[in-house]
């Protein structure tokens, strides 16, 4: 979301002289080929207080000076000129939010937690600049609306809602209390997100004697020694507090009483007798959110956060997720019987737990479909499967990808490629890719832009990253991936795809920029590729032979594809719906504990299921605002990928149909934000999407 500055007074600390702060590297232009590029190996962590100082100022006076124009309002002077401003800003805090999520250190946290709040003061001061937004009212509300281009037309109406949403008709008195609790917030979000970082880089699971490594495949077992050497343990091994550690550990470890306590290392993050519990800073932010939504003439901050989004309401979300809640819910009665009738066949007596689930899931799965993920594993690559997904951008999206070895980089994992059209030859940005896992980076995978595309005042090219946590083993041999870390790999892939075809004007409605539940959409669409036959027979290749997956592996992969979808759908649901019940509480005066017990006691939630991010650890909603009371949007989106592959499977040729393809591209990928979704998406479908195709896609009975 664009942030913009305003009148408010902040006051920021002088660090150092001017003629010091000009030459602060962080604070330089970009340099280099591609429109300039970030000077990464330059920036020192005493660089980020003065440039956070001096880029605020900036910009500040940037939009100080388009909020007290004497001339009237017009979309050039005002809107465009509101495009063109912050540009300093925005690149400091992109290599912030870089060093936030990557290279996150002790020192640098001090720095985060004391520099955070500045931001979100100089976010409320802009929405609640009134001379600002009655320049930008005065451009919507005026004659020159008619004569604009319809993605002109867009770009006033984005600007006006979200002054609107963020506060900009509120009364004096609100402003002021509705900036300090923005300013409070932003304080607890980065509280919040260093106390889940601090349990998951300080806590591990131990691996004593070789027997605790029974049942786990090789690569897994030889990371477990190497992340023992390089935290300098006495141990055998050890099992990082991250999900690409845990789950693959909980999968396949035949050691019971070990699966226990690693489920339980996990599911205890941010909730554990320490310094690092999260659950009063839980507690804080809600009340905080609560607040501020009465303040802004919304019942519950759900109400507020939905307000400009597709859904609109929040009985919306909750209609679309209880329809397909039911059906996953007794897909999981029948998983757990196949899999307590396997424990009683080999002789067990105990009941299945959340910590059992995953391993015996996996034998029902090899029982029943002959698939086995030590079968796959060998033939999930990380490089070849990489290529895979080039050669589908280029198959699909019209976008060729070339190594360049002089842009900087932030880290030696981080490799970058060098994007362009391959129709036309022209270069479209950059895509960076961090592929593994490290301490100091948070836990996860995801994609960020630090630039995004536009062309109205030049040409700029979009500077991409994808970023992961897979495991890395042994210095010099392939990285092996399970199938879940594939699809992962190209759902954020999808991500990136979405900015680099971005074809717009203005940043503000460029790549990713669309509303929060339509922005998984081409994500979770790309996902698809993966499995099909033309990926999986040329990049799945045997990491010994090289030998591409056989046919009747490739077979049987499909016949299970929607194998286990009841559990990923109630483990995703669940915590989708424990976010809009939190957001939709007027007094969030509660025991966090006790309310999730209470809200999974009344969805049913099967005993042997644990929500996929316990409150305590959920940072989608409790790291930031972004997905607050909007954890529904996976599904939402994927309601929407999954129509949108009938256009290719069932109206179409199949994944690979050229007509379709196009269409995908230009109304979805290029389009970001310029069209609203419910306009853009009829025009690549030619339809509304339904949730029939959703339950089709995860075998569950259509009504």
């Amino acid at each position: 979301m664009k942030k913009i500055v305003g009148l408010l007074l902040i006051t920021l600390p002088m660090y150092t002289s001017e003629a010091q702060q000009t030459a602060n590297p962080l604070l330089q232009p970009w340099k280099g080929n591609y429109g300039g590029v970030p000077a990464f190996g330059t920036y020192s962590l005493s660089d980020f207080k003065p440039a956070i100082t001096q880029a605020i100022a900036e910009r500040l006076r940037e939009v100080d000076a388009i909020a007290q124009q004497k001339a009237p309002a017009t979309f050039a002077n005002t809107i465009v000129a509101l495009e063109r401003a912050g540009k300093t800003y925005q690149r400091v805090r992109a290599v912030f939010e870089l060093y936030s999520a990557n290279l996150n250190t002790p020192d640098f946290e001090t720095i985060e937690l004391e520099m955070a709040p500045k931001f979100s003061e100089m976010s409320s001061a802009i929405y609640q600049n009134a001379a600002l937004f009655t320049r930008i009212a005065a451009v919507h509300n005026g004659k020159e609306m008619d004569k604009l281009t319809p993605e002109q037309k867009r770009l006033v109406q984005t600007y006006y809602a979200q002054f609107v949403k963020e506060g900009a008709l509120a009364n004096a008195k609100s402003k002021q209390r509705i900036a300090a609790i923005n300013k409070a917030l932003a304080g607890l979000f980065t509280q919040f997100s260093q106390n889940q970082l601090a349990d998951e880089n300080q806590q591990y699971l131990l691996l004593e004697t070789e027997a605790d490594f029974a049942g786990l495949p090789q690569e897994l077992a030889d990371a477990a020694r190497q992340e023992a050497q390089e935290r300098q343990l006495k141990a055998l091994g050890c099992i990082a507090n991250t999900r690409s550690s845990i789950e693959p550990f909980l999968t396949f470890s035949s050691q019971r009483s070990l699966r226990e306590k690693a489920f339980q290392l996990f599911v205890n993050r941010g909730d554990n007798a320490n310094a690092y519990n999260n659950n009063a800073t839980v507690v804080a932010i809600l009340k905080l959110r609560a607040e501020k939504a009465k303040l802004l003439g919304f019942p519950t901050f759900a109400h507020w956060s939905l307000s400009n989004t597709m859904a609109k309401q929040p009985q919306r979300t909750l209609d679309l997720m209880l329809s397909v809640w039911e059906p996953a819910l007794l897909k999981v009665q029948d998983d757990v019987k196949a899999m307590q009738q396997l424990i009683a066949a080999e002789g067990g007596t105990f009941a299945l737990e959340p910590w059992d689930y995953r391993y015996y899931a996996e034998k029902v799965r090899k029982e029943k479909y002959a698939v086995d993920a030590n079968e796959i594993k060998p033939y999930m690559q990380l490089e070849p499967l990489r290529e895979g997904m080039f050669w589908v951008a280029e198959t699909i999206f019209d976008l060729t990808f070339a190594p360049v070895t002089d842009v900087p980089v932030f880290h030696p994992d981080v490799r970058v490629w060098e994007v362009r059209k391959k129709s036309t030859g022209k270069v479209v940005g950059l895509w960076y890719f961090d592929p593994y896992a490290r301490k100091g980076k948070r836990s996860g995978a995801w994609m960020t832009a630090y630039r995004d595309q536009s062309r109205f005042d030049g040409e700029v090219l979009t500077l991409v990253s994808n970023n992961c946590n897979f495991i890395k083993g042994k210095p010099g041999e392939p990285v092996l991936i399970s199938w879940d870390d594939a699809n992962t790999l190209f759902h954020e892939f999808g991500h990136a795809l979405h900015g680099l075809c971005s074809d717009v004007n203005y940043p503000l409605l460029s790549g990713t920029n669309t509303p929060r539940d339509y922005v998984e959409f081409p994500s979770q669409i790309l996902e698809r590729w993966l499995s099909t036959p033309e990926v999986l027979n040329r990049f799945a290749l045997h990491y010994q032979t090289g030998a591409p997956m056989p046919m009747a592996l490739v077979e049987r992969l499909e016949a299970a594809a929607t194998f286990n979808e009841g559990f990923s759908t109630v483990e995703t649901l669940s915590s989708a719906l424990v976010d809009m019940q939190l957001h939709l509480l007027e007094n969030p005066e509660i025991d966090p504990k006790t309310f999730e017990a209470e809200a999974l006691k009344a969805l049913r939630m099967p005993k042997e299921i644990v929500m996929r991010h316990r409150i305590p650890q959920f940072g989608h909603i409790f790291s930031g605002d972004d997905y607050a009371a909007g954890y529904y949007g996976y599904l939402w989106a994927d309601v929407i990928s999954a129509d949108a592959t009938e256009a290719f499977t069932v109206d179409g040729k199949g994944l690979y149909d050229p007509v379709v393809a196009k269409r995908l591209l230009d109304y979805v990928f290029k389009v970001g934000n310029t069209l609203d979704p419910e306009e853009a998406y009829p025009k690549f479908r030619g339809k509304k999407a339904s949730t029939a195709a959703l339950m089709r896609a995860r075998n569950f009975p259509v009504k």
